[in-house]
């Protein structure tokens, strides 16, 4: 069951750079480039609850699942 981020193209609605929003968050800029990317292997759902908060959106808005 493949599972994308849509944090780039949140971002980009938002015109939110990848670099402002590790920044509002507190997370590594990597971080935010492999979630951006969809690189990552593997993520905490910490680290999704706090992008959430900070872009006010919920977890089903940053997550699809196919």
């Amino acid at each position: 069951m493949p599972v994308k981020i849509k944090l780039k193209e949140i971002l980009a609605k938002r015109g939110i750079s990848q670099r402002e929003l590790a920044r509002l968050t507190d997370l590594r800029p990597s971080t935010i480039n492999h979630l951006c990317s969809n690189t990552a292997n593997s993520v905490y759902f910490e680290t999704l609850e706090v992008i959430c908060k900070a872009l006010d959106i919920r977890i089903e808005e940053l997550i699809e699942i196919d």
